[in-house]
Order: structure tokens, then C-alpha cells, then sequence
């Protein structure tokens, strides 16, 4: 069993955890304060707590990532992260600032069991789910290096976030083959303090290669995050290729429902697309994209097109240039927002589709 962590403990059992110690009940949300406002679970930095607490919060708030490595780009305005967990297995996570905002790009799974040939990640198989602590956890050490000065990017005129303002669910793993550890995640970041990171909602991005049950379910959760659909391909025969998982929810089904994510929510479905030369890139199948989500209504969805970033191995590439401006073109000229998205970390191989998590040099 993993070991107990504050983050997957609700209010009341984390109460009792403390009582069960021989605590007083304050102490609960003395805890919770440390942790979750000042992202800290050292026991030195709580001077509020009794001296010889070191050994309660130890219990309650045990390391559960331990960093391996970082790269930097030459910027400094992204920052890879190597975790290891406590049993050993690897997660990467990548700290991003933008003008104006700190995107966290986290890990839901160590591994990936899609099998998605042109992931490194999927590639790799599947360790195993991470709790939902571990997944928090990831957001409240991104804190404490943004707290301490150590992404780099900030101008003086920036009025960017000190702290974490956005989390894709875009790293290693599929985030709702771990369904109800994310969710459970996803309620804890956006609870307020004490009991949680007090984010917004809206700043969250749950994504997902097609699950067709989980996306259902998640639109009924009363949870109004941002929800992605990584889609590829826009036709079955492709993306039976492409997607594994598409063998069992064909496109239609897929798109269906992200449409009914909308319908429910309210909140505008983001479909990525990642551009592969020669593989995805044609422009019949801009065309043919545009048609199936304009048959679904306008105004629910928005495509970002990205250049397929490389990975060791790989026999594919990113289209080209000429080729992903037409196919960004052509869905705009058919009604559909389009942008194509920008990069970060492809030096340090810490851009989408590129986290393998290994300690090797």
C-alpha cells in the first residue's frame, strides 16, 4: 500500500487521522494550512506546531516525490522535472511560465497504456495509477520552486501568477483510465484552503484519447474544467492506427461525447491534433474534420493543431510548415476556431507526446 498522504485524506478523515494520534483537533487544520496555502510539508518551516511534532507530520505528509532531475531550457521559462515515487517508479512533470499565467503539466499514470506509436510515453506501458496524492503533490512542489525563484521568464512589467495558475492533465498517462484518483485530485485543487489549493476550476485541462464512458461521467461530476479530446485523426481507418484504443470508440462515438461534454457543462471542448507528415496532415482530412464537427454545432469546440515533436526511435515527423498552415487555414475557413498551438520544452524533451521518465543520462 502506498503510504498515507494528507492530500488523499477528506477534512473529516484528516481530523480523525489527527485525533487517532493523540492530537488535538486544531492541529488538523494547522496541517492543512502548511501544506495546502504555504505548499510546505517540512515539519522545521511549522513553527506553529509543538516541538516534537516532527514525527506526526511525517506520518501525515510522508515525501512521496523525490526529485531525480531537471532540465532547464536556455530561457529558464520551463523546467522539466524526473520524480521518483516511494516504490520506485518514474513520473515527469514540466513547469511552464506564459505572460500572465504558470502552467503545470502533470502526470495522472507512471507510463501509459494506450500504446500510441508516436508517444514515447505510451510506448513505454503502463507502471501504474498514481494516488491522487501524488498527482497533487506534483502542484504543491511546482509551488515551492516557483515561490523560491527558480523559473525563470518573469519580466518586470509580468504580472504572472507566483504560483501554479493552470494544470493540463497532459503528461505521462491517460488521465481517465485513472478516473477517480484524478477526480479526486482535481476537487482537492480546486477546494479552498485549508482544505485544498484553491485554484479555479476553469484553469484546469482534463484530457484524454477517448474513453467514451469516463467523458460521460465526467460531465456529470459538477466539475466545470476545460476538457480535451486528443483526436488525430478524424477518420476511423487512421486512427485504428493511430489510437489503439479507437478499436473500441470509434471517432463519431468519441466526438458525440465531447459534443454532449458541452452540452452539459457549458464549457468548450478543446480537440488536439497532432500534425504527423505524410500520416494525418492532408487537407481532405481538414475538410473532413470541419465537417464532423460542424455537423455537431458551432461554437462548442476549439482545434489546436500541434507539429508532432520527436521522439527517440520514431520514424515520424512533424509536417511541414506550409502544410500546417493550410490545415490550420482550412478549418478556419470553415467556421471551426483553430490555433495552432505553441511548443515549450522540445530542447529537453519536455513537449507533448515526449515524457519517458528515465533516469538515464
Amino acid at each position: 500500500m502506498p503510504p498515507e498522504h494528507w492530500a488523499d485524506l477528506d477534512p473529516d478523515q484528516r481530523v480523525q487521522r489527527v485525533v487517532d494520534l493523540g492530537l488535538p483537533r486544531f492541529r488538523a487544520k494547522q496541517l492543512s494550512t502548511h501544506y495546502f496555502t504555504h505548499h510546505s510539508s517540512d515539519p522545521a518551516s511549522m513553527t506553529d506546531l509543538p516541538a516534537n511534532s516532527h514525527e506526526w507530520v511525517s506520518a501525515l505528509l510522508p515525501p512521496l516525490l523525490t526529485e531525480v532531475r531537471r532540465l532547464e531550457t536556455d530561457r529558464g521559462d520551463t523546467i522539466k522535472f524526473l520524480w521518483r515515487l516511494h516504490d520506485g517508479a518514474l513520473v515527469e512533470s514540466v513547469l511552464m511560465r506564459y505572460v500572465g499565467r504558470v502552467t503545470l503539466c502533470i502526470s495522472s499514470q507512471a507510463g501509459c497504456g494506450m500504446n500510441c506509436p508516436f508517444c514515447a510515453t505510451g510506448q513505454a506501458g503502463l507502471t501504474r495509477n498514481l494516488s491522487s496524492a501524488e498527482i497533487v503533490d506534483q502542484v504543491v512542489r511546482a509551488n515551492q520552486v516557483v515561490a523560491r525563484g527558480e523559473l525563470g521568464g518573469k519580466r518586470r512589467d509580468d504580472h504572472s501568477a507566483d504560483r501554479v495558475s493552470n494544470i493540463v492533465f497532459m503528461g505521462m498517462g491517460e488521465p481517465l483510465a485513472n478516473y477517480k484518483r484524478v477526480v479526486h485530485a482535481v476537487r482537492t485543487m480546486i477546494a479552498a484552503p485549508p482544505d485544498g489549493l484553491g485554484m479555479s476550476a476553469r484553469g484546469i485541462t482534463v484530457s484524454t484519447v477517448g474513453l467514451v464512458p469516463a467523458i460521460t461521467k465526467l460531465a456529470a461530476e459538477d466539475l466545470p474544467v476545460t476538457f480535451a479530446l486528443s483526436l488525430h485523426a478524424p477518420d476511423d481507418e487512421l486512427r485504428d492506427e493511430l489510437i489503439p484504443v479507437n478499436s473500441r470508440w470509434k471517432v463519431d462515438e468519441a466526438l458525440d461525447a465531447a459534443r454532449g461534454y458541452f452540452d452539459t457543462t457549458g464549457r468548450r471542448v478543446s480537440i488536439e491534433y497532432a500534425l504527423i507528415k505524410d500520416m494525418n496532415d492532408h487537407a481532405w482530412r481538414a475538410d473532413l474534420l470541419a465537417r464532423k464537427l460542424n455537423a455537431r454545432g458551432r461554437g462548442w469546440v476549439h482545434v489546436n493543431p500541434i507539429p508532432l515533436n520527436p521522439t527517440p526511435g520514431s520514424i515520424w515527423t512533424a509536417s511541414d510548415k506550409a502544410v500546417q498552415d493550410e490545415f490550420v487555414r482550412r478549418l478556419n475557413a470553415a467556421g471551426v476556431p483553430t490555433t495552432l498551438r505553441d511548443t515549450r520544452g522540445k530542447e529537453i524533451d519536455g513537449a507533448c507526446g515526449q515524457l519517458a521518465a528515465t533516469d538515464e543520462d
